[in-house]
């Protein structure tokens, strides 16, 4: 895959997508690193933490799911707004759901930080699409 980036972080509270999606990510070689956080709270808290810490990755591009419980998709964007406007810039956010609702499409557009919304399952097409659209200013950072 041309558009390669260094991490990409998959935030969704369904292990078995995240173990089909970290599979289509590593097997079409997209990424060097791919971290799963399966609540919007742990994903937060990595974001918040990780230049302070040498073990972890900054992501290039998210893939967020809507549907989870304690804290949804839409949450974990308010509060990541909150995030240091520099870690924001350097961050690609793709809504990746199994939701088709036309509403949650038109969420998606006026929220501003979200770069896409796309339809679960990730697939090396999509995947593709994704990096070339939004990461491939963003190789190798």
């Amino acid at each position: 895959m041309d558009n390669k980036v260094q991490c990409i972080m998959l935030i969704d509270d369904n292990m078995d997508d995240n173990f089909f999606h970290k599979r289509v990510i590593l097997k079409n070689d997209a990424a060097e690193i791919v971290v799963i956080k399966e609540s919007a709270e742990e994903a937060l808290e990595y974001l918040k933490t990780y230049h302070t810490h040498d073990q972890k990755v900054h992501p290039n591009l998210i893939f967020l799911d809507i549907n989870m419980p304690r804290m949804n998709g839409w949450e974990f964007i308010e509060e990541y707004k909150k995030l240091d406007k520099e870690i924001q810039s350097s961050m690609v956010i793709v809504m990746l759901t199994t939701s088709d609702n036309p509403d949650d499409k038109a969420l998606a557009r006026m929220e501003g930080v979200l770069a896409d919304f796309r339809t679960k399952p990730l697939t090396k097409e999509m995947l593709e699409e994704v990096l070339t659209k939004y990461c491939s200013n963003k190789t190798g950072l």
